[in-house]
This record gives structure tokens, C-alpha cells and sequence, in this order.
């Protein structure tokens, strides 16, 4: 029973964290596209870059609106587990950190933060290979990702799943580290306006990540809270 009850707990905040951030990519993933365009646009090669509006509007007159969303089944189920574990391990790591050294200080935070953000990345780094390769296909053809996981191993092995793995672990612990310890040193100390106060004028700054990061955080408390789990 106690078991049972284990598993369920561990499914409820694990999954609670990947919905959360899933719903978040889904809603900006247009955005990540773009991105994606603009940071291969001209490798290789000299001449005027795009900006964001045109590549918009170059993607809608060549491949549809549905290019806008190339690449969303393996960014989705990246953000899943992705998200699920860089949200889900926070907790975790930072108890366990609290039972090493009797502290949960902003210190321990930010350590807990990078430890999430880093092992997540190490794990999941083929989804976001994926994702990244079937943004850059403006014809994707038949197989969709199961073809394009075939392509990489035939074509350059298994190691290729997780190029960029290093910079993404990177990428990754910094920002989770400043994400949850920001968020939950700030709001142990505020509890005025709640979460939504910490991401005023987000919009203004971020084109993306400002967004989706505060989706994700109020997607995560109320999934947490029907699952009948305490706050991050």
C-alpha cells in the first residue's frame, strides 16, 4: 500500500511539472521555430540576415501555418520529461541538500537549480536534437520523428542524439539555477501579489522565454494543487 502510494506521489509531481511545461511549449513553439530559422539562417555563408517578422512571414508563404509548428511532437514530449524532471528534481535536491548541510539557503537553491537543470538536459538531449532537426526540414516527408531517429543513427550513430549536450547542460543549469532559486527565494520572502508579481512587464523583455516560463510556473502550482501536492 505505502508502495502504491509512493508511486503515486512520485507519478502526481513528476507529471504535474511535464504537463505544466508542455502546455507552455505548445503555446510558444511558433516562437522556438523562429528561433531555430534565424540562428541557421546563412551558415556558412555571407549576406543580409532576416529578422523575426520576416522569417514569419517567409515560413506562412512557403510551408503554411503548419511550419510554424514543425518539430512539435519531440518538443513536446521533451518538455514532459524534460520539464519533469528539471522541476520535479528541484525538490529532491534540495532536501537532500537541507540533510547534507542543514541549510536551504539561496546557495543551496541555486546548487539545487543547476543540479536539476544539467542532469535533465543529459538525459533528454535527444528530443531536443530531434525537435531542432525537424524545424530546420521544411519537408519532412513520411515518418515524421521515427524517420528522422532512423536518419541520425544510420547516417552519423547513436552519439549524434546527443550532440550538444555539453552546451545544452550548460544552458540548462544556469538557467534553472536562476529560475527556481529566484522563484522560490522571492516568493518565501514576498507573498504580497503572488507568482504572477514576479513576471510583471516579462512580456516587454522576453520574446519567448518570458512567457512560457510564467506559464509554466502557474500551470505547475494549480496541476500540483489538484494532485494534492504542497508548492514548489
Amino acid at each position: 500500500m505505502e508502495g502504491h502510494s509512493l508511486i503515486s506521489l512520485c507519478v502526481n509531481h513528476f507529471g504535474s511539472n511535464g504537463a505544466a511545461v508542455a502546455i507552455a511549449t505548445a503555446c510558444t513553439h511558433p516562437l522556438d521555430v523562429l528561433k531555430v530559422r534565424l540562428q541557421m539562417e546563412l551558415v556558412g555563408q555571407s549576406g543580409p540576415l532576416s529578422g523575426m517578422g520576416q522569417t514569419f512571414l517567409k515560413i506562412l508563404k512557403n510551408e503554411g501555418p503548419k511550419g510554424l509548428y514543425l518539430g512539435l511532437t519531440p518538443a513536446l514530449t521533451r518538455s514532459v520529461l524534460y520539464g519533469g524532471l528539471r522541476l520535479g528534481l528541484y525538490e529532491p535536491a534540495k532536501y537532500a541538500s537541507s540533510l547534507a548541510f542543514g541549510s536551504t539557503n539561496i546557495f543551496v537553491k541555486i546548487a539545487s537549480g543547476a543540479f536539476s537543470g544539467a542532469l535533465a538536459t543529459a538525459l533528454t538531449n535527444p528530443t531536443e536534437v530531434l525537435k531542432v532537426r525537424l524545424q530546420m526540414n521544411a519537408n519532412p516527408g513520411n515518418g515524421g520523428v521515427i524517420a528522422e531517429i532512423r536518419k541520425i543513427i544510420s547516417e552519423e550513430g547513436t552519439r549524434a542524439l546527443w550532440k550538444g549536450v555539453g552546451p545544452g547542460m550548460a544552458r540548462a543549469s544556469a538557467l534553472t539555477a536562476s529560475q527556481l532559486a529566484t522563484y522560490d527565494e522571492t516568493k518565501q520572502i514576498l507573498r504580497t501579489e503572488g507568482p504572477r508579481g514576479l513576471y510583471k512587464g516579462g512580456l516587454t523583455v522576453f520574446a519567448r522565454l518570458g512567457p512560457q516560463t510564467t506559464i509554466t510556473f502557474i500551470l505547475c502550482e494549480k496541476l500540483r494543487k489538484l494532485a494534492g501536492l504542497n508548492a514548489i
